[in-house]
């Protein structure tokens, strides 16, 4: 090798050697980690190499009878970014657009049944419009619930506690947690206040002390919201929505037996948001050429 080349090689070994001892291992890491970075930094996905890196990253088993399909759009179709919401309203859509996203992972239905089926009500004109919005931006649709579900740990309810501050006391495939005591009427607030939920609704004393919670955020159903309250008899139940007449009648009536278990109802949109929020943190090293954005539907009421 000639000299002049060995020096100068000698040399940037000597400054590379020096910058790590004087700025600490973390720099080399960050040197390592932008390399990484930059060689997937023009790498393109197709809608359906998304997914299947999802099912493998998840090691997701094969679901026979799922909602998990796309909803509109095409599977081949490049993905210029994706966006993750709980429900892709066309406000969602319309988002989508502006962040260049071509690709929504939506984790409840586009369509107002739970199979999508566009003729669930014949004629209906808003399914119409909202296939022409989606079909001239090009977007496609695919639902990430039932999978969703199935991460170990839970993704929607892993969001949920992560975002009310609760991972402490989270355990892997358990949705009751111990916490410090705190009245039900200030537990309201901390839920509205992490959760940012304008309203609940309640069912218990605003006084009673609340230690072991159980969380079931989205639409549980009636049977298993009162099932885990027969079997575990929590001091409180928190839950995204209810049939009236099952699980609040069956609530109010144990309340006046002189039973304690509470219930907060967030709302369902609300109460999974967090979950879907999360996934986009998920999926962000997993795709790092890929702008990934979290936007959400938001509570469809007004409160009056």
């Amino acid at each position: 090798m000639h000299t002049s080349m060995f020096n100068s090689l000698l040399q940037r070994r000597k400054f590379i050697t020096n910058a790590v001892k004087a700025t600490g291992s973390f720099a080399l890491l960050s040197t390592q980690l932008s390399f990484t970075s930059d060689k997937k930094l023009n790498k393109q996905y197709t809608v359906q190499e998304i997914i299947d890196t999802i099912l493998k990253e998840g090691n997701l088993s094969t679901i026979s009878d799922t909602v998990d399909t796309i909803k509109s759009g095409n599977a081949n179709q490049i993905v210029t970014g994706i966006v993750t919401t709980m429900f892709p309203t066309i406000a969602v859509i319309k988002e989508s657009v502006k962040h260049n996203a071509n690709f929504i992972i939506a984790h409840e239905p586009t369509f107002y049944n739970h199979r999508d089926d566009k003729d669930w009500v014949n004629n209906n004109d808003t399914v119409n419009q909202k296939q022409e919005l989606l079909d001239k931006n090009s977007i496609t649709i695919w639902r990430f619930h039932d999978y969703c579900h199935s991460l170990k740990p839970d993704a929607i309810i892993y969001g949920m506690v992560k975002k009310a501050g609760w991972l402490s006391y989270f355990k892997l495939d358990e949705n009751i947690l111990t916490i410090p005591k705190i009245s039900l009427h200030n537990l309201v607030l901390h839920l509205k206040s992490s959760l940012n939920i304008a309203h609940v609704r309640v069912i218990g004393d605003l006084h009673a002390q609340c230690e072991n919670v159980t969380v079931m955020p989205g639409a549980f159903g009636g049977q298993k919201q009162v099932g885990v309250v027969e079997a575990k008899h929590p001091d409180v139940l928190i839950v995204g929505e209810v049939s009236e007449w099952e699980t609040a009648e069956y609530i109010r009536d144990s309340q006046l037996l002189g039973k304690k278990t509470a219930l907060i109802i967030l709302g369902h949109a609300v109460s999974e948001e967090p979950g879907m929020e999360y996934v986009a943190e998920w999926l962000r090293p997993m795709f790092s050429s890929v702008n990934i954005t979290h936007i959400p539907s938001y509570d469809p009421f007004t409160w009056l």
